[in-house]
């Protein structure tokens, strides 16, 4: 039974909840007067505005995933950064206009009665035109199906010029930040050190990521860890053995699980990730002011993850268990035994170990979707490598998997692993203290 509002004790001696005739037409008649005042606000009697669901938000996702990674190809980690960049314009356009949470890094308030879901689609798409405009095709035909849900009118044409906005603040943000800058990388060949590696001995990739300036913190220094294990250490002998056994291609420690998971994270990620997002959104039913903070948050984070493992990566320049297990006879450890023909159960990434940039990403992926959450993640994700899904309710389930993965994958070392998914939690969390508040 719903609980009564509490009644008043009237000095009068009336019972509780009359008045006066007199107090009474009073009252009306400062009603009706407030009523014809030219100021008087139609929100006190008018039903609000419902907010929209996350189709938008979704549907400009899978676009920029289909850009990003389809068109453009973008290796390894780097759509993160993409992402971060898209998922933050949207985010800005949306929360712009239904308010609810302050906004990343502008304070431009949206007309209220422009339409959000055309904003975030004009946000999105002005973004990956300005980056990706080869894609353009793409983009437009996403656009035009965007607005040909949206009611044409004064509305969708606010919500268009917002969105516009919107993302030329992002836009602007990230002039000058480092991306594409010239590094270079061409360590000599030395106990410890990064080479390429077989069977394609590419060269390392994308070194200029680690100097991009991040998304929510100032230098891409911030969180770097400190240097990896002493090669004469107790800690890498410890970490090259565990690797030796069981990330071989023929190991016959590896547990099918460990074969399995190795595999099913062998997808790329930040595409692996997008995907579950989308469908822990659609099947939440998130709104769009929601699914657009939880765009934004994820990808911000993990865009500054990225930046931060690249930042060590080429900063230490510390070798792969396919070289260090190869030439172990010359790194100076008794406890470290070479095997000149040892493989990996996968093919060795091209760039350097040390901190492991999928366990960072997927440090602060976790730490931001447990706070959104309330520890209720709910995160199904498939790997077309294996053609298997998976559904985790859990960071701590995850991350002891992520970490694992790499290991019985013969790619990483522990302590890579593990500083890598610490840093990624520190990132995460520090995503959520400074950026994508509730508005007080």
């Amino acid at each position: 039974m719903e609980a009564r509002p509490p009644t008043c004790t009237h000095i009068t001696g009336r019972p509780p909840g009359t008045f006066p005739l007199r107090r009474t037409f009073a009252v009306g008649l400062t009603a009706l007067a407030l009523a014809a005042l030219p100021w008087a606000p139609e929100a006190a009697t008018a039903a609000p505005r419902p907010v929209p669901g996350s189709g938008v938000v979704n549907d400009w996702n899978k676009t920029a995933v289909d850009v990003v990674f389809g068109d453009a190809k973008r290796p390894t980690a780097e759509p993160f950064l993409w992402y971060g960049f898209v998922q933050a314009a949207v985010y800005n356009a949306v929360v712009g206009i239904e308010g609810r949470y302050a906004e990343y890094k502008w304070d431009v308030r949206g007309p209220r009665n422009a339409s959000s879901e055309a904003a975030a689609a004009a946000a999105a798409r002005r973004v990956l035109l300005t980056y990706f405009p080869a894609s353009r095709k793409r983009i437009d035909a996403a656009y035009t199906a965007s607005l040909g849900k949206i009611p044409d009118g004064k509305a969708e044409r606010a919500g268009v010029a917002f969105g516009e906005k919107a993302a030329r603040r992002i836009i602007q943000l990230r002039e000058h930040d480092g991306r594409d800058a010239e590094v270079a990388f061409d360590p000599k060949p030395a106990p410890g050190v990064w080479r390429p590696a077989p069977p394609n001995y590419s060269p390392a990739v994308n070194p200029w990521l680690g100097k991009v300036r991040p998304m929510t913190f100032g230098s891409p220094d911030k969180f770097l860890p400190g240097p990896p294990p002493a090669l004469t250490s107790e800690r890498y002998a410890r970490d090259l053995a565990e690797t030796k056994a069981v990330g071989g291609k023929n190991s016959s420690e590896r547990s099918p699980y460990g074969t399995e998971t190795a595999l099913f994270f062998s997808d790329p990620l930040p595409q692996q990730l997008q995907a579950g997002y989308r469908d822990h959104v659609a099947r939440h039913r998130l709104d769009i002011v929601e699914a657009a903070r939880l765009f934004a948050a994820l990808n911000t984070a993990a865009a500054d993850a990225t930046i931060t493992t690249w930042n060590a990566k080429f900063g230490y320049a510390f070798w792969r268990p396919i070289h260090a297990i190869r030439l172990a006879d010359t790194d100076g450890n008794p406890a470290t035994e070479a095997d000149p023909s040892w493989e990996p159960l996968l093919n060795t990434p091209p760039y350097p170990e040390y901190i492991g940039g999928h366990c960072a990403n997927d440090g602060a992926v976790m730490a931001v979707l447990d706070r959104l959450t309330g520890g209720d993640i709910d995160l199904r994700l498939h790997s077309a490598v294996t053609g298997t899904t998976r559904t985790y309710t859990s960071a701590r389930d995850y991350n002891h998997d992520v970490i694992n993965a790499r290991i019985w994958s013969g790619i990483h070392f522990r302590t890579a692993d593990v500083v890598g998914n610490r840093i990624g939690r520190r990132i995460g969390h520090w995503t959520l203290d400074h950026y994508f508040q509730p508005l007080r």
